[in-house]
């Protein structure tokens, strides 16, 4: 008897992890369901960047030699660039689908429902999206391969994975944050359209931060997508030493692993300001 009751709480437990698992696939598979269903926003979260891919690289194909830092070819400094600021619009997008829940009253279904963890509903969000932010910064890659800007390495590939998983984690827990905050889809919009160009412009996507005046330089060197921008490009250049230094910002040089760490308390950071406010909306 007190072998089979010692092994109780841990059946409980896988029971409950088993559950969750469970509610996360379904709620992740009706995510899947609807972009099937409508999949003209992945097709324009595709070809929006693919066009700045084109277009900004003929633009800029005549610049001066001393344009760029050691003279390199412009489409492969914006590459990286337009890699993140793919995945940045991407994960901006992520409480979407829960605004739309709350307006509609699926939300409220849910909330009803006899769901082991209503975690399982946030789980969900950040799985489709992470899954749909590397389907699109994939097919910038293959297009900035097919347009001759080079591919990374292994180790360099494994870098861009990494900095790009990092960078969605911290955009999908500020995005639905503010899908819980927000009365309302428009604003949430409203506030997207706002973030995305300054803080593709105030980066090193487009330009590095020697060609900047200096108060904007200031504003990229403190810039979450230049902490992104920086190890991708590197490992686009073919060093995946992250102990190198990447950047040089006005105050002082940071290494691939710092810009990393930089990242992943950011990331830390957000999820932890969010989740007391996850709990009392899901209650």
């Amino acid at each position: 008897m007190k072998t089979s009751t010692s092994f109780q709480p841990t059946l409980a437990k896988q029971s409950a992890f088993s559950e969750l698992i469970q509610e996360t696939f379904a709620l992740t598979k009706r995510l899947f369901l609807q972009l099937i269903r409508r999949p003209s926003t992945l097709v324009a979260g595709i070809l929006q960047p693919l066009i700045w891919l084109i277009l900004f690289g003929a633009l800029f194909t005549n610049a001066p030699n001393d344009f760029l830092p050691g003279g390199i070819d412009y489409g492969n400094f914006l590459g990286a660039g337009i890699i993140v600021f793919t995945a940045f619009s991407g994960a901006l997008n992520a409480g979407l689908p829960v605004m739309f829940d709350r307006e509609f009253g699926f939300l409220n279904r849910l909330l009803v429902a006899p769901l082991r963890s209503r975690s399982s509903i946030v789980f969900a969000s950040v799985i489709y999206i992470t899954v749909i932010s590397f389907l699109q910064s994939l097919a910038i890659m293959i297009t900035a391969f097919i347009l001759g800007y080079g591919w990374p390495s292994f180790s360099g590939f494994f870098i861009v994975l990494l900095t790009l998983l990092i960078l969605v984690f911290a955009v999908t827990a500020l995005s639905l944050g503010l899908a819980f905050v927000l009365p309302g889809h428009i604003e949430l919009i409203a506030v997207i359209f706002v973030a995305n160009l300054p803080l593709l412009f105030a980066s090193t996507a487009l330009v590095p931060i020697s060609f900047m005046p200096a108060w904007l330089g200031w504003l990229a060197s403190i810039n979450p997508l230049t902490f992104a921008i920086e190890p991708i490009r590197a490992a686009y250049y073919g060093s995946a030493n992250l102990g190198a230094v990447l950047i040089q910002v006005p105050y002082g040089d940071l290494t691939g692993y710092e810009c990393l760490g930089f990242l992943m308390v950011l990331t830390i950071g957000l999820f932890l300001t969010i989740r007391p406010l996850l709990n009392r909306k899901l209650v």
